[in-house]
C-alpha cells in the first residue's frame, strides 16, 4: 500500500490557511481519483482506492501538525511497508513561491513541526516528501512579522487561484511517484515545479 499523508489542522478555522495545503491537495486527489469519501481511522480522516493497479490511502491526521507522525504507527509494522518507497508526505514550504513545488526524497524538517514529527515517528529523515509553495511575495513580506501568523493565515484571492491552477500538475508528479518511485518523479517534474531547474534529493 502506497500512503500519501497530507499535513494541516482540523477545524473550519484552519481549512483556507497556508499550512493546509496538504489537505487541499488530498481533497483534490480524491475528487479527481474517484475515492469514495473520507472516513475516520483513529486520529485521522482517511480514503482509500486503487490507484493505476496500486492501492492508495490518503490521509488527513486529526492530531495537529506537531503530533503528525502518530498516525504513521500501524504502517509501520507492516512487514513490507517502508517509508523510503510507499510514504509520500505533502507539506506547505514557505521557502518557496506560491505556485512552485519541489519533490525531494529526503532531508531535514527544515523547522517544520509537522515533517519533525514524521521524522520522529520513522526514526530518520529517508522519506519523501513533495514541498508546495506558500512563501509570501515581495508585496507580502512585511505583511507578517511572525512566521507562525503567516502560516496560519488564509491564502490571498489570488495565491488561491494559484495554488487551484497547480493542481493538474501535482497530479501528474504524483502519479509517477507512484508509477515509478521519487527519483523518477523528481527528474520528470521538478524542473517544472519549482522553476530553477534544480534536481535536488
Amino acid at each position: 500500500m502506497k500512503v500519501i499523508l497530507g499535513l494541516g489542522n482540523p477545524g473550519r478555522q484552519y481549512e483556507a490557511t497556508r499550512h493546509n495545503v496538504g489537505w487541499w491537495v488530498l481533497d483534490h486527489l480524491a475528487d479527481v481519483w474517484h475515492f469514495n469519501g473520507w472516513k475516520r481511522d483513529g486520529e485521522a480522516m482517511v480514503s482509500t482506492a486503487t490507484v493505476a493497479g496500486t492501492k492508495v490511502r490518503l490521509i488527513k491526521p486529526t492530531t495537529y501538525m506537531n503530533l503528525s507522525g502518530a498516525v504513521l504507527k500501524n504502517y509501520l509494522r507492516r512487514p513490507f511497508w517502508a517509508a523510503q518507497k510507499d510514504l509520500l508526505v505533502i507539506v506547505d514550504e514557505v521557502q518557496l513561491p506560491v505556485g512552485k513545488f519541489r519533490l525531494r526524497a529526503r532531508g531535514s524538517a527544515g523547522g517544520h513541526n509537522g515533517l519533525r514529527s514524521v521524522e520522529a515517528a520513522i526514526g530518520n529523515q529517508e522519506y519523501p516528501r513533495l514541498r508546495i509553495g506558500v512563501g509570501p511575495s515581495e508585496e507580502r513580506k512585511n505583511v507578517y512579522k511572525d512566521l507562525a501568523d503567516f502560516v496560519l493565515a488564509p491564502f490571498a484571492k489570488d495565491e488561491r487561484e494559484d495554488i487551484i491552477s497547480l493542481m493538474p500538475r501535482l497530479d501528474m508528479a504524483i502519479e509517477t511517484w507512484l508509477r515509478e518511485g521519487i527519483e523518477r518523479a523528481m527528474n520528470a517534474h521538478n524542473r517544472d515545479g519549482d522553476g530553477d531547474g534544480a534536481i535536488n534529493p
